[in-house]
């Protein structure tokens, strides 16, 4: 699975799930440490924050390993893929 993990201003990461996005709503799925799953606007996220360095998304990377996300692929960017 495709994720992209972000960072907004304030230090709080995000990670997006392109490959899980909804055309109905025009939202993809995401997560974050607090909150934890939601919809996300892709574009506009991407437009608010910074790419996450490594050592910035690992914790959150982690957390989504062990509540079950497996074969996580870290992208740069990605095209949103809607179902």
């Amino acid at each position: 699975m495709k994720v992209v993990f972000r960072i907004y201003p304030d230090g709080q990461v995000i990670a997006l799930f392109p490959e899980e996005s909804d055309k109905r709503t025009g939202g993809t799925m995401s997560y974050m440490h607090i909150g934890q799953h939601g919809d996300a606007d892709y574009y506009g996220v991407i437009q608010q924050t910074k790419p996450a360095t490594e050592a910035q998304y690992l914790p959150l990377f982690n957390e989504l390993k062990s509540i079950g996300y497996k074969d996580l692929q870290v992208r740069q960017k990605a095209k949103l893929k809607w179902v």
